[in-house]
């Protein structure tokens, strides 16, 4: 059983990281933030601050528990000395097989008994990450959904090794943090990327053939199905040079169903990757907000 004295290490200090650890913080749990680089790591706090500061003038907090939430993080740029004692580790560096073994091997020899091993990756094998450790039975996927702080979903992928008492643990933190948590055996694309993929390439596709514009698109997603972002939108918020990274990937191990759309490559060889670039399926002003009626159209491809 979990209880609150139980200790979280969360490695790597970008967007993931930061709202992972802001989800165990808030939650009651001792939480330690590591990166290497010290400026990451004051960024990232400075973020969850925010966060819990946005709760209390929201309303949705009252000042002694964001207070309470802030006192019970830390940061430390030693991951062996953040891990000591730790009841979970959450690994979310970068996408990079050869890092992620390497974090779980300084680690994991320093963990409490027993320990969680997660990774946040939706892209490499659990199975794989899992077999560089002698204890590849207490290794599990947790896969965070972005923004963390408003995303209720955790994929919980399990490798080949991972036992019953991982997955019951695993979930009880899930519980915890309130998170409503699936499990998913390793597979490309997991649930969600996979589902997502194919609904946003469907709508490139749609988009392309001049089926409606980008914006009736999004509408029909939103309106219809009650999505939150339409596909297209979606796109431009996660990126379509990431989007094609996957959907190459899926297109490789699952067949032609996930075939990338023209369009999505020529925009990517565009440097029309979305909102980060200021320009995607729709245009984006200095402050990152949408030009109303800048919506690509079959005419303009």
């Amino acid at each position: 059983m979990l209880d609150k004295n139980h200790k979280v290490v969360v490695v790597g200090a970008g967007l993931m990281g930061t709202g992972i650890a802001h989800a165990f913080a808030s939650s009651g749990f001792a939480t330690q933030l590591v990166d290497t680089s010290a400026d990451a790591l004051a960024k990232a706090e400075k973020s969850i601050h925010g966060i819990l500061d946005g709760g209390v003038k929201l309303g949705k907090l009252v000042v002694d528990v964001a207070d309470a939430a802030k006192a019970r993080l830390s940061t430390n740029t030693s991951l062996k000395q953040a891990a000591e004692g730790a009841h979970l580790l959450v690994e979310t560096v970068s996408e990079n097989l050869a890092v992620k073994k390497a974090v779980l091997g300084e680690a994991v020899p320093v963990l409490a008994a027993n320990a969680v091993i997660a990774t946040n990756t939706s892209a490499l094998s659990v199975t794989e990450i899992a077999a560089s450790v002698p204890c590849p039975e207490r290794v599990i996927g947790m896969h965070f959904f972005n923004p963390v702080h408003k995303m209720k979903l955790v994929e919980l992928v399990l490798g080949i090794a991972t036992d019953e008492a991982t997955v019951a643990t695993s979930r009880e933190w899930c519980d915890a943090i309130g998170k409503t948590s699936i499990l998913v055996n390793e597979s490309p694309g997991l649930t969600t990327s996979r589902m997502s993929a194919m609904l946003g390439n469907e709508a490139m596709w749609m988009l392309q053939e001049g089926t409606a514009s980008a914006e009736d698109i999004d509408t029909a997603l939103r309106m219809g199905f009650n999505h939150p972002m339409g596909p297209l939108e979606l796109g431009d918020l996660t990126g379509w040079d990431t989007r094609l990274s996957v959907l190459r990937y899926l297109h490789s191990t699952l067949g032609e169903k996930f075939r990338p759309c023209p369009l999505i490559i020529k925009m990517v060889a565009a440097g029309r990757y979305g909102r980060k670039t200021g320009h995607g399926v729709y245009k984006y002003d200095e402050t990152g907000q949408r030009v109303p009626g800048s919506g690509l159209k079959a005419s303009n491809l």
